[in-house]
């Protein structure tokens, strides 16, 4: 038995590890490896007051207006204040941040209305804080790391986590780990629609193990769509290209190279996320093509060289000059919603914690502001491991017994599955919804369960109902929400409605409910 249980890799699961190892033995269990997580390709930055010219209460407004309502005020306050006291202590553990004339360069992203967001590498901060963070965990003999491993589902009894099953990709065959402590840090679910920035492990699994195991999934009929991907011809390949882009003055044009967002919004380019992808969503529709430009030639080409090395020779990759104009559509980004998780990690089942993307603290309410997520991962790792300490050790260890299989025969037809699914989801519950679009693709969904048949403990089997079962969750939520808030947007109900300014909840077994904001965690 370890102390300390971490699934997933990315920036949530490496800073829970590392802060974990100073209290016990962790283990860190990732799908692939180590380095295949959004937080490694996150190109943006960090957003956190460090400028004596800011103030956390600016960061907390801009949070809230980005959430459309729906963001939770004391998990707000908790993020913009300990925030900068995370930056800090990794900056003083080593962690290197870009500079400009001694003092830390800040860049500006869309809904910010300060300079806030620090960078490292240029546009390279996620892997440049990643790796810093897996040379720490690497280091340290309290820390062990097992790559290929895939969690099928928690070790559960009378309401406590005492570890999980999981399957190993190298022997192929199920084990049983028993943790102390288990952290669930696998991100969201955006590679479950086609075309996407995420990885294509990030496709929910931690959301359906947790939704099965007895935990409320919070909001998540809010997925958020990055505006800017780099458009490839005859790919779904989605390349990230930073809102630090437009952040630096870059222009969205249309067919006939004019600035559409002008009219649009205050901020132009720099408008909220959902604003903006639902307008090149538009935007393409009117002009009869799958992209928009987003136009930098007006730009001092010798900066953004240095300022974007990865986005310039990504883009040069595939033909394209960034210093002049390149083709961008949006791309399934991030999953606003998830596991309910209250101020200090805890989801509803005791010993298991949730951390990072998967987590529903209401931090981001409806529309994740940008660059906040990295620094949630932070904060609220951090406030996670301390709380552990609460509990004794476990004395008395229930009996488990190993029951799943693999049939390889079944993977073709897994497959085939998630391609139905991901154009499902993207045709039926993308940027622009509908009653008939969600009704359409829960209708498949209902299908595609009932064709599974009884449950068989059967690891393509467990896989396929994991998909299906976050497809309804996102689905069965926007159906509900009759207006459009944020990241969900439904051209039958445009406007948003007083009346849904609540939080969905969804909880195995038992029908929608809704929760009313700020009493998520406490009058």
């Amino acid at each position: 038995m370890v102390d300390y249980l971490i699934i997933g890799s990315g920036l949530a699961g490496l800073y829970t590890a590392h802060k974990a190892s100073a209290f016990g033995s962790v283990l860190i269990l990732t799908k692939k490896t180590i380095r295949d997580s959004n937080s490694y390709n996150a190109q943006g930055g960090i957003a956190a007051v460090t400028d004596i010219e800011d103030d956390p209460r600016f960061h907390f407004t801009d949070t809230i207006v980005a959430g459309r309502g729906l963001c939770e005020d004391k998990a707000v306050d908790i993020l913009v204040k300990e925030g900068p006291q995370r930056i800090r202590q990794i900056i003083d553990e080593g962690m290197v941040f870009d500079k400009e004339n001694g003092k830390l360069s800040l860049g500006l992203e869309g809904g910010h209305h300060r300079h806030r967001i620090l960078h490292a590498g240029g546009d390279s901060t996620g892997r440049f804080v990643t790796e810093f963070l897996i040379d720490q965990v690497e280091g340290d003999s309290n820390i062990q790391v097992r790559e290929n491993i895939s969690v099928i589902d928690f070790l559960v009894e009378d309401g406590v986590c005492y570890g999980v099953r999981c399957w190993n990709e190298k022997t192929n065959q199920e084990e049983l780990i028993y943790a102390e402590h288990t952290f669930l840090t696998t991100g969201g679910t955006a590679a479950i629609y086609t075309r996407t920035t995420n990885p294509d492990t990030t496709i929910g699994d931690g959301i359906a193990m947790a939704y099965k195991a007895g935990c409320r999934i919070v909001d998540m009929e809010f997925i958020q769509f990055h505006p800017s991907a780099l458009y490839i011809p005859d790919s779904q390949k989605a390349f990230l290209i930073s809102e630090a882009v437009r952040g630096e003055g870059a222009y969205l044009l249309n067919k006939a190279g004019k600035r559409f967002m002008l009219p649009i919004h205050e901020l132009a380019e720099l408008a909220p996320r959902d604003i903006v992808a639902r307008s090149i969503f538009k935007q393409m529709a009117e002009d009869d093509r799958p992209y928009v430009m987003l136009s930098l030639r007006h730009l001092d080409a010798d900066k953004i060289r240095k300022r974007f090395p990865n986005i310039l020779a990504k883009c040069a990759e595939y033909g394209y000059d960034m210093t002049q104009e390149i083709p961008i559509a949006p791309a399934a980004h991030y999953t606003v919603g998830g596991v309910a998780s209250d101020l200090d990690g805890r989801s509803d089942i005791k010993r298991l914690y949730v951390c990072g993307e998967i987590a529903s603290t209401g931090i981001m309410g409806a529309n994740r502001l940008a660059s906040n997520s990295l620094l949630e991962c932070l904060v609220f790792a951090n406030r996670a491991i301390n709380v552990t300490k609460e509990f004794g050790h476990i004395e008395h260890l229930p009996h488990f017994e190993k029951k799943y299989s693999k049939d390889e025969s079944a993977a073709e037809r897994y497959y085939e599955l998630k391609h139905l699914i991901a154009h499902t989801m993207t045709n039926c519950s993308g940027i622009i919804r509908s009653e008939l679009l969600l009704s359409t693709g829960l209708k498949i969904i209902r299908t595609e369960y009932n064709n599974l048949g009884p449950e068989k403990f059967e690891y393509y089997d467990e896989a396929s109902r994991k998909l299906l079962a976050v497809a309804y969750l996102i689905m069965s939520g926007a159906r509900f929400r009759k207006e459009s808030r944020g990241g969900h947007y439904r051209e039958d109900y445009p406007n948003l409605k007083e009346d849904f300014t609540l939080h969905t909840v969804q909880l195995k077994d038992q029908p929608l409910s809704t929760m009313p904001v700020n009493l998520m965690h406490g009058e």
